[in-house]
């Protein structure tokens, strides 16, 4: 049943539109989520069965590779989604690597696919949140309003990206950083459509609400043992409330990325009326 189907069946049985809407918003999310959920499936599948032959991280590379090169073949991704995809993967890597070196979390099981303590799949679990946001986009129809300037978003990015690093041996200016996206982006507005309609919030609540739901996500990954906090290390626990804010500042740098690069490509392609950031 297509979606045409479901929407004359809505129409006879008299479902109220915001459900309806509710209900086109919730699939087209999920449809979008296809990477992080294969990985969530994953984690849990390779905690309760033991695979044969190899460590269950390196099975855990396996699998998403496998996963990526499925959706680009199937169409589910294009070729320039997957460069901001690598992107991801590499920004990430680089990121785990720094913070299990520095005792922040840490990956207890063996595997042949582990460079400096980190399994190389964990690098997957930031490009899923690239890979959401690419799809989300497109799928919806994302358009910005207000964005700042190249030159104000792109060192904001970088700053927030450092103080994950810097934090360790200087002061944490996370809160400082907060205050300058409220500053920079108190104009900016993020639009998107569900069936024919568009809808409008300001950009730094979609920044808190995709961070809220990717600690819901942290949580589900460390209970599958995807990695574990020094806390876990006897027994899980939930994860910090005070980790929505790492999550919320990874958040804006990956929608910055991906909003930059966007911009970017538009201003090299002639643009469809009304398709503007829109479009990879």
């Amino acid at each position: 049943m297509n979606l045409l189907s479901l929407r004359r069946a809505a129409d006879s049985v008299g479902i109220p539109r915001v459900l309806r809407q509710l209900v086109r918003f919730g699939w087209v999310q999920s449809l979008s989520c296809v990477f992080p959920v294969v990985i969530f499936v994953s984690l849990a599948v390779t905690q309760q069965f033991s695979l044969p032959w190899l460590p269950r991280y390196d099975w855990l590379l396996i699998i998403c590779l496998a996963m990526q090169a499925w959706m680009l073949l199937a169409g589910l991704e294009t070729r320039d989604e997957l460069k901001v995809i690598t992107v991801f993967h590499l920004i990430g890597l680089a990121l785990e690597l720094f913070k299990v070196h520095m005792g922040s979390w840490s990956y207890p099981e063996e595997g042949w696919t582990k460079v400096g303590g980190v399994p190389l799949y964990s690098g997957f679990m930031y490009a899923s949140v690239a890979s959401y946001l690419c799809q989300a986009w497109r799928r919806m129809q994302v358009r910005l309003e207000g964005w700042p300037p190249l030159r104000l978003a792109v060192p904001l990015a970088a700053s927030i990206y450092l103080n994950f690093f810097t934090h360790h041996y200087w002061i944490d200016v996370r809160w400082c950083l907060f205050a300058l996206v409220l500053i920079v982006f108190r104009r900016a507005w993020v639009t998107y459509q569900v069936g024919r309609r568009r809808y409008r919030m300001p950009i730094v609540l979609s920044f808190a609400l995709i961070g809220f739901f990717i600690w819901i996500a942290e949580n589900v990954a460390t209970f599958f043992s995807a990695w574990q906090y020094p806390n876990q290390s006897g027994a899980w626990h939930l994860v910090s409330l005070g980790k929505i804010s790492s999550w919320l500042l990874l958040v804006i740098i990956s929608f910055l990325i991906v909003a930059s690069l966007k911009l970017y490509k538009g201003r090299r392609l002639p643009e469809a009326p009304g398709d503007r950031y829109s479009a990879f």
